[in-house]
């Protein structure tokens, strides 16, 4: 069977991650959470904060897996074999045309499922999901996910509740492309939307920023020279500042200026 590249299983026992120093000693960085019943993340997880015995059974059917950048969870028309839980890091969704042009639809954070539809549909996947950052995906087999489903039906609210999320994500990302007036209006809406939302009332506010250019303009539907072009006279005009991978947005108000949509 044909592994997603970066793959690397952990072997599990009847009681969840088996524990010890080689097997879980941490690659790429990552401080690897051994076990759904140990990481002290699930309460702010939608699909991760079960109740106990939806946990306990959880942890026994995961296999912990960490990634390096660059590594493929799975392709678009890829036959579904799971879901990924992403425990931490990053991994962009896209889909690409016949002729190769590419379309990144989001980037997943921590606690998302990945591979959802497909899993559940038995369709193939619809997107491709590349690490972008190294990252914990935790791998279900579509199998052991669906009876886990069919068990715990706290589960699969919490699913079905991810499905609409995923779903109200998409419809914004086509109405912001689709809808926008220019390219100076997307690239604007895809950085303010990089500011967390507790800081609107701040003048600067800083932002990591993961994506090239190249990746950014396979986002907002435009060319990489025209994204590179914006961002010079976006710094020009005093809007942004860029310093390496962090984005400080100096003047928000300008930037919300250039939106159309509202």
């Amino acid at each position: 069977m044909r592994m997603p590249s970066g793959f690397r299983f952990v072997l599990r026992t009847e009681g969840g991650i088996l524990r010890g120093s080689e097997l879980m000693r941490a690659p790429y960085g990552l401080e690897i959470i051994e076990s759904c019943l140990a990481c002290p993340h699930r309460e702010d997880r939608l699909f991760c904060n079960l109740p106990p015995p939806a946990v306990q059974k959880l942890a026994a059917i995961t296999s912990a897996a960490a990634y390096p950048k660059g590594a493929t969870l799975f392709v678009e028309g890829q036959s579904p074999r799971g879901v990924f839980v992403l425990c931490s890091g990053k991994v962009k969704l896209s889909t690409s045309s016949a002729d190769g042009r590419s379309l990144i639809l989001r980037i997943s954070e921590s606690g998302e499922v990945l591979g959802l539809p497909a899993t559940v549909t038995g369709k193939p996947y619809e997107l491709t999901a590349d690490v972008i950052e190294p990252t914990q995906a935790n791998f279900i087999s579509r199998q052991d996910f669906l009876l886990f489903l069919r068990e715990h039906g706290e589960a699969a609210l919490r699913v079905a509740q991810q499905l609409g999320e995923t779903y109200h994500s998409a419809i914004s990302e086509m109405r912001n492309i689709g809808l926008s007036h220019s390219a100076a209006e997307k690239l604007a809406r895809f950085l303010l939307e990089l500011s967390p939302r507790d800081n609107k009332a701040e003048s600067e506010i800083t932002a990591t920023l993961t994506l090239t250019h190249e990746e950014i303009a396979q986002t907002i539907g435009a060319s990489r020279e025209t994204v590179t072009r914006l961002f010079s006279d976006f710094k020009k005009k005093q809007l942004v500042q860029v310093k390496g991978s962090t984005v400080i947005i100096k003047n928000k108000a300008g930037l919300e200026s250039l939106l159309t949509l509202h």
